[in-house]
């Protein structure tokens, strides 16, 4: 039986948690109830629940804020995320992280393993390659899951934006020269459960780094088009380049994740990235 600590925990992956059941015992947290900046606040919850297994959801994700938000970020991404690591090597507790695509450039045209050099573009994916930077260094046990497009029924997302203003409006324009993968916070959440049981009889391993998104390569007007096309809302989705829509912070251009090792490590099967939209959107009806 394991306890087990989310942070973040009403944001899209977090919220996930709440709604999973399994025998193991779950302590849900958030900004206002455990300042995950403050270490000796994280370490008395530790000690008091007997913590097992950290789940850190909590991330500064607002990525051009960021740009101008850069002492905020940075403490949320770096300095918190090692507090963690600090008490997860002290205590014995097993940490799962989760960090971001974005701490690539972007400029590979093949997805990209593990191990391939980072290089982030923007402040945010700056602060989040600290944070596993930070977790390396103290080498406690623990996870860091890259993910990336997010979306999921808790919290705000492109899904969600998408959806609403399709409905207000009878044409939107979309990028169509960045190319990723969606990735369903609940087939994530899922994927964790099980890096977890994996741990309890093989949690001696060093820091390991894992990608997880859905299968398959969609740009952003692709999955907008295929988020009109299954809800059957008539809006005309127009594409766009990049440069057409500038923002405060640069995006990679072309952001896959090989998800092989965890597959092959976890022995799991990745859903179709439009299959789990689908089941989402019906979710949500």
């Amino acid at each position: 039986m394991s306890n087990i600590l989310v942070t973040g925990s009403n944001g899209q992956l977090g919220s996930e948690f709440k709604y999973i059941d399994i025998d193991d015992t779950f302590y849900f947290t958030d900004k206002d109830s455990l300042d995950i900046t403050d270490f000796n606040k994280i370490k008395e919850f530790c000690i008091k629940n007997s913590i097992t297994h950290i789940i850190n959801c909590a991330s500064y994700t607002a990525v051009d804020k960021a740009e101008d938000e850069k002492e905020l970020a940075k403490k949320i991404n770096y300095e918190a995320v090692k507090n963690l690591a600090l008490i997860s090597k002290e205590l014995d507790i097993f940490l799962i992280h989760i960090s971001t695509d974005y701490v690539f450039d972007g400029k590979s045209y093949t997805p990209y393993i593990e191990n391939d050099k980072t290089n982030p573009i923007n402040f945010y994916g700056y602060t989040k390659l600290l944070g596993e930077e930070a977790i390396k260094e103290v080498n406690p046990k623990a996870v860091i899951i890259r993910t990336s497009w997010v979306y999921g029924k808790y919290g705000y997302n492109f899904v969600k934006t998408i959806l609403k203003l399709a409905q207000e409006r009878n044409e939107l324009n979309v990028i169509f020269d960045q190319i990723g993968t969606p990735t369903f916070a609940k087939d994530l959440a899922k994927t964790i459960l099980k890096i977890i049981q994996h741990s309890t009889f093989n949690i001696q391993h060093p820091v390991v780094i894992y990608h997880y998104s859905n299968e398959g390569v969609c740009s952003w007007y692709d999955f907008a088009h295929e988020i009109i096309k299954i809800k059957k809302i008539k809006c005309k989705i127009k594409p766009i380049h990049t440069t057409e829509y500038p923002t405060p912070a640069k995006r990679p251009h072309i952001s896959l994740l090989d998800k092989s090792k965890i597959k092959e490590e976890l022995d799991i099967v990745i859903p179709y990235w439009r299959d789990s939209l689908e089941k989402f959107l019906k979710e949500i009806d």
